[in-house]
């Protein structure tokens, strides 16, 4: 008797085949939950890296302050500004209050524009300093009172820094004075000698305040600036430099008003 033909025997095939279904899904591993002991170490092994960061950053010679670097400073001397900060030596880095140093060393140094505490690691505290620079210098019994482009007092020296115009205060009898009030008008003095270009402001010697209005600027050479108010100082310092350009000889000039500047020989 013939056997299965191969077509019969490939019938035969798929019918099985189909007759099967589509293969099983492969199992999935199950979460499972760790036992006890496993949950207790993992809890313990936590603790005990918990506890030796704290003893690292606390109780370790490793992570205490042997330097104090300072930066930034040009009048001041680093020794100062190290002895005001009062950085608690052989302390952990981690526990030094540095809000409370910034704030010290601003109350205490006048002159300290800005300071950043930060803790420089394993072991140094760095002071990064900005000191307030002159603008203008008030003279007062022999001494000069340094003033900064906010017009803050901040310091008072036996001798005026070089280049830094002396302001003079000439306003007993005007209005002024009982408008605006003194710290006004000193700060009015303040916004004309930043706004002088660069070229104009090393040669200015004195800047002198009648009024608010009334602001005249004293140059090297015997020349004088009529400004006026400390308004538009962006316009009478470009119509200052333009007039000096163009009237070499003149010894006055009037920018009061920057849209009509004049100059005069003498």
């Amino acid at each position: 008797m013939a056997g299965p033909t191969t077509a019969q025997r490939g019938s035969a095939h798929r019918e099985n085949r189909s007759s099967s279904g589509p293969p099983p899904p492969p199992a999935r591993g199950r979460f499972r939950l760790p036992g006890r002991r496993t949950l207790a170490l993992l809890l313990v092994a936590a603790a005990l890296v918990g506890g030796g960061g704290t003893w690292l950053l606390y109780g370790s010679s490793w992570l205490r302050v042997e330097k104090v670097r300072v930066r930034g400073t040009e009048v001041l001397r680093p020794g100062q500004v190290r002895e005001v900060a009062a950085v608690p030596m052989d302390s952990p880095l981690v526990s030094v209050d540095t809000d409370a140093m910034e704030k010290r060393l601003r109350a205490r140094l006048p002159r300290i524009d800005s300071v950043h505490v930060e803790r420089s690691w394993p072991n140094t505290i760095s002071l990064n300093v900005t000191e307030r620079q002159p603008e203008l210098v008030l003279e007062k019994a022999g001494k000069f009172i340094e003033m900064d482009a906010e017009g803050v007092r901040f310091a008072t020296v036996t001798k005026a820094p070089k280049g830094i115009p002396r302001l003079e205060m000439e306003a007993e009898r005007s209005p002024s004075l009982r408008r605006f009030g003194e710290e006004r008008l000193r700060r009015a003095a303040v916004e004309v000698a930043t706004s002088l270009p660069p070229k104009v402001r090393a040669q200015t010697r004195v800047l002198r305040v009648r009024s608010y209005d009334a602001i005249s600027l004293e140059l090297s050479g015997g020349r004088s600036v009529r400004w006026g108010s400390p308004e538009r100082g962006e316009a009478k310092a470009t119509a200052l430099l333009a007039l000096m350009k163009a009237e070499r000889e003149a010894e006055h000039f009037d920018v009061s008003v920057p849209g009509a500047p004049a100059a005069a020989g003498s």
